[in-house]
């Protein structure tokens, strides 16, 4: 088994495992009696995470190993999960998915590194787009998968289960491919972050981002209050929905790879990730439902461009530490989100998170508009 294809055994196993947990945990917190303002702390401490630890692990995939920190977020997930499945207070949990954020976002950033430095020859369309969708596909098995755990036993048996899956992937990593190492500075990192090419860049991902904190928080919660979906139902509403991300993803991959046309279905996205997003508060279940569909098509094929374009915005020496910057500013979105959002749906109404979040994005997508008509990505 060649070593990108590992990786993505791997994405889809630690997807299967992490989001479908993201999705799915506010019920476990409501059942336990966290308020709307708890959740929403939790949820920002788990995106907080990655300001602690993108760079860090970004460096040391640069310049000591990438195996090493991808076996031992596998391991520390694995216990920190357990731990989740034993816990029923405030605190604990909010320590608790702080370092699961951290765990996983060693993760995200090692593997993306991994992968943006293999030098397989592929299209660069087709070679991130298969990234991304074996990330979306293992979200969406995982949040069917977890959906059923939840409906026929109970949380407990949905965290040790996907405990054990992380420990089990660990069987995956240990020939993960020859590993070459530089000497990097920090100037250099530095250097790279400040260019005006990056920060636009980084200004509009991280737009993208605070629509997360409306995920993480108040979707499960709004799917049940609006509609009266039982746990399995709510899997599948979700799960379902994650398909035509996963599908969309894999289409960039059919697209050429031209810097024009990968900016049109950028634009493109955004604003079909936005309207998706707002439009999906309607009243109508079947309505929400095909509306979440068109926000997964958008993001689907947003997943894909933006590790093509960040793949374009480093040099392979440098796009470990870089590109783990851009994720920290990517997740800061989500913490902010997180933090705006929960308290604003379980005060005034869980559909405005997504009227607001959708209305934000479909802006963005004017944004990026004007960034790509001043910069060359």
């Amino acid at each position: 088994m060649s070593a990108v294809t590992r990786i993505h055994v791997i994405n889809f196993w630690r997807k299967f495992a992490v989001n479908s947990v993201f999705f799915l945990t506010p019920l476990y917190f409501l059942k336990i009696g966290l308020a709307g303002w708890q959740i929403g702390v939790i949820i920002s401490l788990y995106a907080f995470a990655p300001l602690l630890s993108s760079f860090p692990a970004g460096w040391i995939n640069d310049r000591l190993s990438i195996k090493r920190v991808i076996q031992a977020a596998l391991v520390l997930l694995s216990l920190l999960l357990v731990a989740a499945g034993r816990s029923h207070t405030f605190v604990v949990m909010a320590l608790l998915f702080l370092f699961i954020g951290v765990a996983n976002n060693a993760l995200d950033v090692s593997t993306n590194s991994l992968y943006y430095k293999d030098e397989t020859a592929l299209n660069q369309n087709k070679k991130y787009s298969r990234l991304a969708f074996w990330l979306a596909l293992g979200t969406a098995c995982g949040t069917l998968v977890g959906g059923l755990l939840i409906h026929l036993a109970n949380f407990q048996v949905l965290f040790y289960a996907y405990a054990a899956i992380l420990l089990a992937v660990l069987s995956m990593t240990g020939r993960l491919g020859d590993e070459r190492f530089e000497l990097v500075t920090l100037k250099e990192y530095k250097s790279n972050l400040l260019r005006r090419k990056t920060m636009l860049f980084s200004f509009l991902i991280f737009i993208l981002a605070l629509h997360w904190g409306v995920e993480g928080t108040v979707y499960s919660p709004f799917l049940r209050e609006n509609f009266g979906l039982n746990n399995l139902q709510l899997a599948l509403f979700m799960s379902l929905a994650l398909l035509a991300m996963a599908f969309s993803a894999f289409f960039v991959g059919l697209l050429k790879t031209r810097p024009a046309v990968n900016k049109r279905v950028f634009i493109i996205s955004m604003l079909l990730s936005g309207l998706g997003l707002a439009l999906m508060a309607t009243g109508n279940v079947y309505l929400s439902f095909c509306f979440r569909v068109v926000h997964e098509v958008g993001d689907g094929m947003l997943s894909a461009l933006v590790v093509l374009f960040i793949s374009r915005l480093f040099a392979q020496r440098t796009i470990g530490g870089s590109s783990g910057l851009l994720l920290a500013i990517q997740t800061l979105g989500n913490m902010v989100g997180s933090l705006v959002f929960s308290p604003l749906g379980y005060n005034i109404g869980l559909k405005y998170p997504f009227l607001i979040a959708g209305g934000l994005l479909v802006m963005n997508s004017g944004f990026a508009y004007f960034v790509f008509k001043r910069e060359k990505y």
